[in-house]
């Protein structure tokens, strides 16, 4: 795995080339909001994303905007009582990972009568000279005007480490001591969807966007920067900022490639394009202000995600690709994901987490667990499972599950209802669809997780979707080995190496030493340079600046492209050098 490690980790969109246009600090931050605000009877409103630091951006604005009320949004919520009753339909009960979709928005966490009160003072207030300051998670909701509209933001994964540190708990709660996952699963089903649905809203006029991600260095831009950002963005290919993170099965050939501090005991994953966990980066001068990747959904999903693709998923991308390392490391939990009408029944999903796995790499000893043997007892084999998670005996999943050699650049596809699990020295890119947490794990190899407890599992979820007509002929004729080659040219040819015809996303591989054409077709592209060094993204028309990408990393490209061409460069010419694309079939 020895080489020079060129993948970037920081990629960013260049929007302007003024550091002025970017307000960093807090100083520079209070000075620029305060300048804006208009008039001497002014209301100014904060909204505020769950899981942001409210008395430090509290304490940064109040010294220059010298407010005469403050209004905070937690004040007029229900109490945490009454949350949880509303709340309890969609959380699942004890299970410590699934809850269930639901519709509900930030107004579901206010008290009417609260926000009456409110409104009075407000009302009464802004009669006389002076600033109003209404802020928090909701506060757009409370105040009936505002002047200026400022919305602090942060990234997913900033807001699950803060939850794993124990520095925030959930919306409405009094739950700062609750284990993270807890907390992760209360914010996934819940808080996060209902900010999403006030934040579409506005994203279109809000007046500055505080980047709330780095506490003590805030950063912030007027609005109609951040939306000429996102303008920017929708027309030219781009990346997501990846982020790592270790596991228990983690291994370290990411370390190596992806240029990684060996400050922890391992790499298990990288969400290398998950615009709902990933981030973005805006670039104005030598200032970067990152926000959620999944803003962009919102703002362009036409031109990102292309009519069809929209009309089909609304404001959601539904397309994953990450990586899972196990070189060095342990076999993947042995699971399996649930069918389209399971996950619609039981927790409100509208699509499933059909997938795939692509070697990037593998040892000698590489292998891809998938689907059943002939002959398996289903009830013999899912009460091993019961009592080997007892601690009774240890799951034999040889006795019970296909186990197929992997070398690098093979492609195992993996229609929901398959049990499957990479085993250990393989480096897998996942191309998967972006149901993001719905994995029964059926048997965890007798292992806990890095936190010390045992790391939970659902063998009744996954009894109710193992397909059992996966056995080894159906596998290998379905899901192991589908290449075939659809077209070729001077120096290049394509392939379709799947996915299954379950699945809804089509992937293509394109071998090339020169130029190679694409057309997104109206459909959003993802792609990953799967071989080669590095490689130049070009427009034929000049439409985009030439968008540089190096091995391994997982790029984006908007159906309203177009038209755009892939050719290796730099430290890549004269390789042939590989991309897997993915992309949303055509309905037939």
């Amino acid at each position: 795995m020895a080489r020079h490690s060129n993948y970037d980790k920081f990629p960013f969109i260049p929007v302007t080339g003024n550091d002025q246009d970017c307000a960093t600090g807090w100083e520079e931050v209070s000075a620029a909001i305060a300048a804006a605000v208009p008039g001497k009877r002014s209301i100014v409103c904060v909204e505020c994303y769950p899981g942001a630091n409210l008395e430090e951006i509290e304490s940064g604005l109040v010294p220059e905007l010298s407010p005469t009320l403050i209004i905070r949004a937690s004040s007029c919520c229900k109490d945490s009582g009454k949350v949880l009753t509303m709340l309890a339909p969609y959380l699942g009960g004890v299970d410590p990972v699934f809850g269930r979709m639901n519709g509900v928005t930030l107004q579901h966490f206010l008290d009417e009568s609260k926000v009456a009160a409110a409104r009075n003072t407000i009302r009464s207030q802004a009669a006389q000279d002076g600033t109003i300051l209404v802020i928090g998670t909701g506060a757009a909701l409370i105040t009936e005007r505002y002047d200026l509209l400022i919305y602090a933001d942060l990234a997913r994964w900033e807001l699950t480490l803060r939850q794993r540190r124990g520095e925030i708990g959930n919306l409405g709660a009094d739950n700062l001591s609750e284990l993270p996952n807890l907390k992760y699963k209360r914010a996934f089903f819940v808080d996060w969807r209902a900010a999403d649905r006030l934040k579409k809203i506005l994203l279109p006029k809000l007046d500055f966007l505080l980047d709330a991600n780095s506490r003590g260095n805030p950063k912030l831009v007027r609005g109609e920067l951040l939306r000429r950002g996102l303008v920017l963005t929708s027309r030219r290919p781009f990346r997501v900022v990846p982020y790592f993170d270790p596991g228990v099965w983690g291994g370290h050939w990411m370390e190596e490639v992806c240029d990684l501090p060996r400050d922890r005991p391992n790499h298990a994953w990288c969400f290398d394009c998950v615009p709902e966990e990933n981030s973005l980066l805006l670039g104005f001068g030598s200032r970067r202000i990152e926000i959620p990747s999944i803003n962009l959904v919102f703002s362009h999903p036409r031109d990102l995600l292309g009519d069809a693709v929209h009309g089909r998923f609304g404001t959601e991308f539904p397309i994953r690709f990450d990586f899972l390392d196990t070189m060095g490391g342990g076999n993947l939990s042995l699971q399996v994901h649930p069918l389209t009408e399971y996950i619609q029944d039981k927790f409100g999903m509208n699509y499933t987490q059909d997938e795939s796995y692509y070697l990037l790499d593998a040892g000698e000893d590489g292998t891809v667990y998938l689907g059943v043997l002939d002959g398996v007892d289903p009830e013999a084999m899912f009460r091993d499972l019961r009592e080997a998670q007892k601690g009774g005996m240890t799951f034999d999943a040889k006795k019970y599950v296909g186990q197929y050699p992997a070398k690098k650049h093979d492609h195992f596809l993996i229609p929901a209802g398959t049990i499957h699990c990479s085993g250990e020295n393989s480096m897998v890119l996942e191309i998967s669809a972006t149901p993001y947490i719905f994995t029964f794990k059926l048997w965890d190899w007798g292992r806990v997780g890095l936190d010390g407890r045992p790391r939970p599992i659902h063998i009744d979820h996954g009894e109710a979707n193992v397909q059992w007509d996966r056995t080894p002929d159906w596998v290998k004729h379905n899901l192991i080995g589908q290449v075939q080659q659809v077209r070729q040219g001077a120096g290049w040819r394509e392939e379709r190496t799947g996915l299954h015809e379950r699945e809804f996303i089509e992937t293509r591989r394109h071998w090339f030493r020169g130029p190679v054409e694409h057309d997104t077709q109206g459909g959003v592209n993802v792609l990953n340079l799967v071989a080669g060094e590095q490689a130049v993204v070009e427009s034929p028309t000049g439409a985009f600046v030439p968008f540089v990408v190096h091995y391994a990393e997982t790029f984006i490209v908007p159906a309203a492209v177009g038209k755009y061409s892939v050719r290796p460069h730099g430290a890549g010419e004269g390789q042939e050098c590989a991309t897997l694309k993915a992309f949303v079939r055509a309905r037939p």
